[in-house]
């Protein structure tokens, strides 16, 4: 039972009207009303300064909205060569294409004239290796023929040389000797 009569107490006490809860003129919405008078008492004796500040807000939006124009139009013409460069890219493929064709036919032309040069360059020097070659061994061979032919008849007239030949080739060689001293 204490909290049942601790309700209804609180519940009298509540039903009497204090001063400033009298129904109808409760100090707190006197309080509320001040508050709101002060409030707008400042704003308006600061009208100038917050009619500056928007003022100023509203520059700098316009500033910023020209700026952003500024950019947009910047970006438009941008896109619009980007646009037209690459409707021009096809075009500039295909001469790029094109002279690149063109280069390697003249490539191709100039290496097959390079090697046909070279190849005729090596056939000459070929030829006159060969021919080289063959000089030297024709004069190896014209000694070689030499040497065994001297040699031959070295052994030849070691073979038939007699000793009355020995002595009458001296007496015709010391008789020429003689008459071509003379």
């Amino acid at each position: 039972m204490t909290i049942a009569f601790a309700i209804t107490h609180f519940l009298a006490a509540a039903a009497e009207p204090r001063w400033w809860d009298y129904p109808g003129f409760e100090l707190w919405k006197f309080i509320n009303l001040g508050i709101f008078v002060l409030a707008l008492v400042y704003v308006l004796t600061k009208k100038v300064k917050l009619g500056e500040a928007f003022k100023s807000r509203r520059e700098n939006i316009k500033s910023e909205l020209a700026r952003a124009r500024q950019e947009r139009d910047a970006a438009m013409a941008k896109l619009k060569e980007v646009e037209e460069r690459l409707a021009r890219l096809d075009s500039e493929v295909a001469t790029i294409k094109e002279q690149s064709k063109h280069e390697a036919e003249q490539e191709r032309e100039r290496i097959a004239r390079s090697t046909e040069t070279d190849i005729a360059k090596l056939k000459d020097q070929a030829q006159r290796e060969i021919e080289s070659a063959g000089k030297a061994a024709r004069n190896e061979l014209r000694r070689y023929t030499a040497e065994q032919s001297v040699r031959l008849a070295e052994e030849m007239i070691r073979r038939e040389m007699r000793p009355e030949d020995d002595a009458r080739l001296i007496t015709r060689n010391i008789e020429e000797l003689g008459g071509a001293a003379q």
